[in-house]
């Protein structure tokens, strides 16, 4: 049995298909397994966690883990709302829109025993905006935040910012609330408000978090991220189990009560088994391929132009999800319903034709200098697509190289423009443009920064009517197409295998496992 995820506003990224593993590998570590207590879920995850600070990282796989340790101010309904978390309900925004007063909720603790404050959300947050892609947008346009009492925030901005609470409620590189003596570049201590609380971790074993007793739920009932959260599961145990064949047997074993990011050919598989069924989220992300617009052959827009009319994102697709019922092409960013669908560009998505980009080439005096293609195996979609993608720039004219790396390796490399040219990632729909893809910021990986970038979105973002910015929308999305700082592939949907012993899982874009039981 397969069933339709009911997160309806976000799809995000997910893996599929798998390398034959040894089957041994579809078995818990022994020390993986003698060190579990009775209640102890077993989640397989695509791979080890770059770091376990959600400020340090952008990659989903820390934000999964540690959403259950941390928790923010705001986070997003299952409509794609925003809705209050730590805070005590929606915030005051003056009516310049340039204040936001924040009441936080009362009586609610941290993992070491006191009460959280405002001193630590202001502490947390002016963490958040130095550190992160997001945050450090945003920056420039923050001239303060500060407590005002023991449980009042306010933020005050020099210029008018919509997207301010939805990126304060974004799970990805988050603005996670943490102790305010906790805080420290690395974090060495993890000390959040969550339902769950940081046990240990064995670097390629597992990451343990045990119930936090002391946990002050919201009293709404669970919507999303949103509401009430409950840790019915005493240990959550997240196993890195890069193979993806391993972890479809792993769940279909019952060794693992959860399996993420699986190849779509495991649907069959798991429709016959009775240990554990597929959850299939559908349309659930996209996957993207940002460029190097500071350094190597892609800073030359010619060059990036010639990249985007040389692809055939149908069969790049097919590639990377075997079956088109896992995969939509999508030109526009967002779709129909949505105040931000536009057309715009459209006539540049997947034009495949390899004649026109010979030419732009010729035109760039593009001089064969390497593509550098970085990519995973891990997301093995990611890795299809590359193979492909290779081909059809090849039959343009480019000289192409792979460069095949572990999923850590890659979120490590691509900070560097020495590095790589294109690589191959994915993300979550969110329902503001701004969360993604990060290269919509500053200062993410591909170093996108042109005039015409900042004007279309300076215009966007200094409109607070909701009415008025999608028409704006439109301007950015052909900005993007003009300048090809990424290539957006399209659509596609998320597999993942769920033990019959779990009950009470709500596909999400990013797994949570609150309000989750085990028989």
């Amino acid at each position: 049995m397969t069933d339709s995820g009911s997160f309806g506003w976000a799809p995000t990224r997910r893996g599929f298909h798998a390398g034959m593993g040894a089957m041994a590998a579809t078995l818990l570590a022994p020390e993986v397994a003698s060190a579990q207590g009775a209640q102890s879920a077993n989640l397989a995850m695509v791979g080890e966690p770059q770091s376990l600070d959600p400020m340090a990282s952008t990659a989903d796989l820390v934000s999964i883990i540690m959403q259950h340790v941390y928790e923010p101010l705001f986070t997003f309904d299952a409509d794609g709302a925003v809705k209050p978390m730590l805070a005590a309900e929606m915030p005051k925004i003056a009516a310049d829109g340039k204040l936001y007063t924040i009441e936080l909720r009362k009586g609610v603790k941290l993992h070491n025993g006191r009460d959280l404050d405002a001193d630590d959300v202001v502490a947390s947050l002016k963490r958040w905006v130095e550190m992160t892609p997001r945050g450090k947008a945003l920056a420039k346009s923050i001239t303060s935040i500060a407590a005002k009492g023991p449980s009042t925030v306010e933020i005050a901005l020099g210029d008018l910012q919509p997207a301010l609470l939805a990126h304060l409620a974004l799970p990805s590189g988050y603005a996670g609330i943490m102790a305010k003596e906790s805080i420290a570049n690395p974090l060495v201590e993890f000390v959040g408000t969550g339902p769950y609380k940081f046990r240990e971790r064995k670097p390629d074993q597992f990451v343990v978090l045990t119930k936090f007793d002391g946990y002050v739920s919201r009293s709404e009932p669970a919507n999303g991220y949103a509401g009430k959260k409950e840790a019915k599961i005493a240990e959550l145990r997240f196993i890195p189990a890069p193979n993806a064949n391993t972890r479809v047997e792993g769940v279909v074993a019952g060794q693992y009560h959860f399996a993420d990011q699986l190849p779509v050919e495991a649907n069959k598989k798991l429709a016959a088994s009775s240990a554990a069924k597929a959850v299939l989220t559908m349309p659930y992300g996209f996957p993207y391929f940002p460029t190097n617009t500071k350094q190597g052959p892609m800073a030359d827009l010619k060059v990036r132009q010639a990249f985007q009319m040389a692809l055939d994102e149908e069969e790049i697709l097919l590639a990377g999800f075997g079956d088109p019922k896992f995969f939509a092409l999508a030109p526009s960013h967002f779709p129909k319903g949505s105040p931000f669908y536009s057309d715009a560009g459209a006539d540049r998505y997947s034009k495949a034709d390899a004649a026109g980009a010979k030419k732009l080439l010729a035109e760039a005096k593009y001089d064969g200098a390497p593509i550098r293609i970085l990519n995973s195996k891990q997301y093995d979609f990611h890795h299809r697509m590359a193979l492909v993608m290779a081909e059809q720039l090849k039959t343009a004219g480019f000289n192409v190289t792979l460069d095949v790396v572990d999923w850590a390796t890659l979120v490590q490399r691509r900070g560097d423009p020495a590095l790589w040219d294109v690589y191959i990632t994915h993300s979550a729909f969110f329902p503001e443009p701004m969360l993604s893809p990060p290269q919509l910021g500053d200062g993410a990986p591909g170093w996108w920064k042109t005039l015409a970038k900042d004007a279309a979105l300076a215009a966007f973002n200094g409109e607070p009517d909701p009415a008025k910015r999608g028409p704006l929308w439109a301007k950015v999305q052909q900005v993007v197409y003009d300048e090809v700082p990424y290539i957006r592939a399209g659509n596609f949907g998320s597999l993942a295998g769920v033990s019959s012993k779990m009950k009470g899982y709500t596909p999400m874009p990013f797994p949570a496992f609150w309000n989750v039981e085990l028989n």
